[in-house]
């Protein structure tokens, strides 16, 4: 009996919400009764479109979010392909700009048969010893052709395959393997002649030895390659006098030179030969007659290292 109640009144209830809404909706005058039966009916209205309006604000909250979202992830995507390209450009600029160079140096030395080349291998436990080159002796390249990267010397090739080269670094610390003969230019037009025999790991200088004692050295004379050795070309730009002083004994001049090539970043480099140089040799036959050829004996060179106080120890 209770519950029948119950479910009367709330019949009862929800025809009377029905009608207020409905005589609301439909105009229900403007009289006493009217206003206030409109006021009843906005208030029971506003009774139920405030939830149903605090979750639409919700949903349309969330929806809000997951597009803030979205839009957030494209733009990272977007900033990361930027990045990636600006990396991208700055590295294709700096390859132009050492093409460039090698370019230059090849205009600059038309007295010599040249070869651009490019650096295929590097190994990082060898990184100032040797690196590997894209061309050999298909190319016409032999041993002991002088290698330049930049502006300045850098080294010599050392092995040949018939496609790649092996070059050995000045900086290199191999005892003699490294050695250039080498002439220091000075500002009263003279020359001293000396030797690059060793590489200063603390401040990235070559050591110039062997230096007349009486030669006026100041920093800023240019150092080239004498040729004296009977591999490498003369004239050829090695670096520039950082400064100098007396070996230990007092019997020669210790030179420091700046070097004027790009040791670190070698990406491009040029291969030079001897002018006049032969590098294609025809096949032998039954018929050629077998021809010796005098080989040039290796000066042998004494080996030093460099002291923290920059003197030179045999």
């Amino acid at each position: 009996m209770v519950n029948n109640k119950r479910l009367i009144g709330i019949l009862i209830g929800a025809i009377i919400v029905v009608s207020l809404m409905a005589f609301t909706l439909f105009g229900g005058g403007t009289g006493p009764v009217g206003g206030a039966v409109n006021d009843a009916g906005s208030w029971v209205g506003r009774i139920f479109s405030a939830p149903v309006n605090g979750v639409v604000r919700f949903v349309d909250s969330i929806d809000e979010l997951l597009n803030t979202f979205e839009e957030n992830q494209t733009l990272k995507k977007n900033i990361d392909k930027i990045d990636e390209m600006q990396v991208r450009i700055a590295d294709l600029e700096t390859e132009n700009e050492k093409m460039r160079q090698e370019l230059d140096l090849a205009e600059v030395l038309s007295d010599f048969d040249t070869l651009n080349a490019t650096v295929i291998s590097r190994n990082p436990d060898q990184w100032m010893e040797t690196f590997t080159i894209n061309v050999g002796r298909n190319h016409g390249v032999t041993q002991d052709m002088a290698v330049m990267a930049g502006n300045g010397l850098i080294g010599r090739i050392v092995e040949v395959a018939p496609t790649s080269s092996k070059v050995l670094l000045l900086t290199s610390q191999q005892g003699n393997a490294g050695k250039i003969a080498a002439r220091i230019q000075t500002q009263n037009e003279s020359s001293a002649n000396g030797i690059i025999s060793g590489y200063n790991q603390k401040n990235g200088h070559y050591i110039m030895t062997q230096v007349d004692p009486a030669a006026e050295i100041a920093p800023g004379d240019m150092v080239i390659t004498s040729g004296l050795g009977g591999t490498i070309p003369s004239s050829l730009l090695i670096g520039e006098v950082e400064s100098a002083y007396m070996d230990e004994y007092g019997l020669f001049q210790i030179v420091e030179v700046k070097p004027s090539g790009e040791l670190t970043d070698i990406r491009f480099v040029t291969v030079i030969q001897r002018a006049g140089q032969v590098t294609e040799v025809p096949e032998a036959t039954e018929e050629s007659e077998e021809v010796s050829l005098p080989q040039e004996p290796y000066e042998e060179l004494d080996t030093f290292s460099v002291t923290e106080e920059g003197q030179a120890s045999e």
